[in-house]
């Protein structure tokens, strides 16, 4: 899948110069048979990355944005469980780059259920700050290729789930679940 499409922003990716020509003839032809336009000083042709989503895509892969990285850096230590679920919220768009998230969120969730005292400990304000920087020095993860395989690396314990979806010994994302044990 060569094109990205999302509300009025289209991304073409090519693995090479003639593909890229290939692939944007292939689009252009798809809007004119459509009777859609698109204003010309408004697009960008042969960018070496694009910043879309909050992220960086580019030939070297996927990451964070770091612009967007200043919104989660200079969060403010939160007050109440619906500052936790806002924070929460804010960092699980980025899930994916970090590894065992999920574990490492896992006091913070806790702490945004309905019978938890809220309760800031210096626990908590530790793995806040841990998220911020693993966020800040996430990993460039690799586009998948069709042509390849993939190899999926799972890992349990008593408070979580966690995988790695690889592909040429890269990383292409990192998964994981907080499991509810039933006390």
């Amino acid at each position: 899948m060569f094109v990205n499409i999302f509300i009025d922003d289209i991304l073409i990716s090519s693995r090479s110069e003639d593909d890229h020509i290939n692939n944007l003839r292939i689009v252009l032809q798809v809007l004119k048979d459509q009777q859609l336009f698109a204003k010309f000083r408004k697009c960008e042709y042969w960018l070496r990355f694009v910043a879309f989503l909050g992220y960086i895509v580019s030939s070297k892969g996927i990451e964070v944005d770091l612009k967007k990285m200043d919104a989660v850096n200079s969060w403010p230590r939160p007050l109440s469980p619906s500052d936790i679920r806002t924070f929460l919220g804010l960092v699980s768009y980025y899930r994916r780059f970090v590894e065992g998230f999920s574990v490492i969120a896992s006091p913070l969730i806790k702490l945004t259920q309905k019978k938890a005292k809220f309760i800031w400990f210096k626990a908590c304000e530790k793995i806040s700050q841990e998220l911020k920087d693993r966020f800040t020095f996430a990993p460039v993860l690799t586009l998948p290729k069709r042509t390849n395989g993939f190899v999926l690396y799972c890992d349990s314990s008593r408070i979580g789930l966690g995988c790695v979806l690889m592909q040429n010994g890269k990383v292409i994302a990192y998964a994981s679940r907080q499991l509810k044990i039933h006390e």
